[in-house]
This record gives C-alpha cells, sequence and structure tokens, in this order.
C-alpha cells in the first residue's frame, strides 16, 4: 500500500476526539506514523491514544484549544520535543453554529471564528515555519464545501471556512512563486457527513437538528486525508461520490449548498460545544446513516 510510506512519520492532528479527527488518528496510527493527538477532551484524548498504541503506534497526547494561540504553539513544541520533527500538520478542529445571524449571539459567532479560522491560522503558521526549517512537511486544512458555496444559516462558520480555503490557497501559491521544494499545503472540503457536528453543532434555529440528506461515509474523507499526506500534489484523489472536494486553484468544482434540515418541534437555544466542549458525540460516526 502506497500508505506504507508514513511509517515512522510524524503526524499531529487537532480535532482528533471525535469526527474526522479521530478516524484520521487511527489510520495514521495504522499505518505505523507516530500520532500527536490534540483536543479539548482529554480523556477522550487518552483513550484514543490507546487505541493508536495498540496498532503498535506511538501516541502522544496534548489537550489543546486551538482558539488559543499558546496553547497551540504548545501542542508544537510538545511533537517537536517528543519526536524531533513534524511530517503532516493535520488542521481537523472546529465547531458550528446554525441560525438565523441575528439570533445567535455574538460571542458565539467570535468564538467559531477563533476556533475554526484562528485555530486553523495558528496551527498552519507553527506547522508551515517547522516544514520550512526541516525542507519537508504537509499541511492539510479541513474546510467545507461552505468554504466554497456559502447557504443560509451558516454565516459564521462560512466566514470562517471561506477565510481556511483562502488562507491555504494562497500559502500554495506562495510556495509555488518561491520555487519551495517538499512543502505542500492542502485544503479538503467535505460535504455533510455522518459524523458528530450537529451533536456539537451550536443550535439557535428554534427546532431540532437533523442532519441534511444525503450524507456521506466520514471514510471518504479520512481516506483523502491520508492519500493526501503520501501523495499531496494529487488534485484527483476523490471525486463529488464521495462528498469531497480538494480544491486545485479553481472555482469549478462547486456542489450545491443546502441549509440545515430542521425536525419539526421546537428545540430551545443551545450553544453546543462552542464555548466549552461536551460529552455527547466522541465517535467517528454519528451513527445516522
Amino acid at each position: 500500500m502506497a500508505e506504507r510510506k508514513l511509517q515512522g512519520k510524524v503526524v499531529v492532528v487537532t480535532g482528533a476526539s471525535s469526527g474526522f479527527g479521530k478516524g484520521t488518528a487511527l489510520r495514521f496510527a495504522e499505518e505505523g506514523a507516530a500520532v500527536v493527538l490534540a483536543a479539548r477532551r482529554s480523556a477522550l484524548l487518552e483513550e484514543l491514544a490507546r487505541e493508536c498504541q495498540g496498532s503498535g503506534a506511538k501516541a502522544l497526547v496534548v489537550p489543546t484549544d486551538v482558539s488559543r494561540r499558546e496553547e497551540v504553539e504548545r501542542l508544537a513544541e510538545a511533537a517537536i520535543r517528543a519526536f524531533g520533527r513534524i511530517d503532516v500538520w493535520v488542521n481537523d478542529a472546529g465547531v458550528g453554529a446554525l441560525g438565523r445571524f441575528e439570533r445567535i449571539p455574538l460571542d458565539v459567532h467570535e468564538h467559531l471564528i477563533r476556533t475554526d479560522l484562528f485555530g486553523t491560522l495558528y496551527g498552519s503558521y507553527f506547522a508551515y515555519r517547522q516544514f520550512l526549517k526541516q525542507g519537508a512537511g504537509v499541511l492539510i486544512n479541513i474546510a467545507s464545501e461552505l468554504g466554497r458555496e456559502p447557504a443560509p444559516y451558516y454565516s459564521s462558520y462560512c466566514a470562517a471556512k471561506h477565510g481556511v480555503v483562502g488562507l491555504t490557497e494562497s500559502l500554495r501559491q506562495e510556495i509555488e512563486q518561491n520555487k519551495i521544494k517538499g512543502v505542500y499545503v492542502r485544503a479538503v472540503l467535505p460535504g455533510a457527513h455522518d459524523t458528530p457536528f450537529f451533536d456539537h453543532a451550536a443550535n439557535y434555529t428554534g427546532q431540532a437538528l437533523e442532519a441534511p440528506e444525503p450524507l456521506f461515509d466520514p471514510r471518504n474523507v479520512i481516506e483523502t486525508i491520508v492519500r493526501l499526506a503520501v501523495e499531496p500534489r494529487d488534485a484527483r484523489i476523490v471525486g463529488r461520490d464521495g462528498g469531497v472536494r480538494i480544491p486545485n486553484l479553481s472555482l469549478a468544482d462547486k456542489a450545491p449548498a443546502r441549509p440545515p434540515a430542521r425536525k419539526p418541534g421546537p428545540a430551545s437555544d443551545s450553544p453546543g460545544a462552542v464555548r466549552a466542549p461536551m460529552p455527547q458525540g466522541t465517535g467517528v460516526s454519528a451513527g445516522r446513516r
């Protein structure tokens, strides 16, 4: 398998306590990489580390709130101190908030931006500088299809994910113009997948949330991330049928965005996991498919 090229590589994964991040960490561990696990829920990271070690991989737990610059810097320092280098950095940590723009509290909008955009900026900054120092590395930023095509009721989430796509594409152009070899920066734009996203999302719609259809298998995204770590130049890894986009300096690969589905019946306003972590939603999948 091509992924065996990951044997002995050092991979940092943020948002590793559930969803794409958790699944990605497990897959990298299966392929023999040492994994550095970052998220706010430290107990879940410890459990995940044991799972990764069960595959024979080395695993380091670094509880991290990516909205805090100093914690992301500490994460990078811990990885380098433990393993001497970073070969792949996956910025996956993120939260969502759904509802009419004016109904969502401003501090929820702000915290979402700090997590989804600033958190990616911080991770990209510390990883990219280390990659330039080493002369090699792969940075993978998890955005969203809403980072290209906005949808109503996802206002600050769309803003953050558009920022992630713009940051990633700008970095890619800098690498090309400066003829930097061995360093790669890619964005992955998932559609709606069966992860705990809707369990964790802030809800100010007035109704219970229901994931839209079709809902894709999160393994599509996980395998995309792993393959990008091996072949970061390949823009053809996953097509539309897997619900994943790999932008390649083109706006042609767009998918129509959909508003959130809502179940009948009222629901109380909730900040979800935006301000603080919550116990629900600990799996790779949410079991909705």
